[in-house]
């Protein structure tokens, strides 16, 4: 079966708008299953997300703020939340760029090159960052480890300087571990 025919497409949608380190952020959930992952949305698409302190009905949903509240203060690697690209409409290729990055372990990097060899497409870094630059669930698939060859950071979907905080995050959440 592939994405696009996921059964959790059939699952009703909840969107919640969560605070964290990085702005709010915007989660859709298909049920359990994390579908898209906006940083600090604007306008009328933040309007579509309820706030998570207006929200009261969900258990599940106290535990993916708790997740990721942990994952932000250093103090959870694995944020483990079930996610599906099956809404996004992406490409197999892109959905095999995004399931490549989403292996790069807690405080490690990888190049745009190394992903495109990975993925088969050795010509392809350029196409590599422009799947990551529209990652449907960045943080969870965690496009802000994959950076340039040079000593850059390389493009994020939230900006450099949020790509720069999550990877000193991660890098101290290492050294602390130690």
């Amino acid at each position: 079966m592939s994405e696009r025919e996921s059964p959790v497409l059939s699952q009703p949608t909840t969107q919640v708008l969560f605070p964290s380190a990085l702005g709010p952020l915007g989660l859709e959930l298909r049920g359990q299953t994390l579908t898209r992952l906006v940083i600090d949305p604007r306008g009328a698409e933040r309007k579509r997300y309820v706030p998570f302190e207006e929200r009261d009905d969900s258990d599940f949903l106290d535990e993916i703020f708790g997740r990721l509240s942990e994952y932000f203060a250093g103090a959870r690697k694995n944020l483990e939340l079930a996610w599906d690209l099956g809404a996004s409409g992406l490409s197999r290729m892109e959905a095999k760029v995004l399931h490549e990055v989403a292996k790069i372990p807690y405080g490690r990097t990888r190049t745009y090159q190394r992903i495109a060899n990975a993925v088969g497409h050795e010509d392809g870094y350029r196409q590599v960052l422009a799947v990551l630059v529209n990652n449907p669930i960045p943080v969870v698939i965690p496009c802000h480890r994959v950076v340039t060859n040079k000593s850059g950071v390389g493009s994020y979907i939230a900006g450099k300087e949020k790509k720069r905080w999550l990877l000193d995050l991660e890098k101290k959440g290492l050294e602390t571990a130690v």
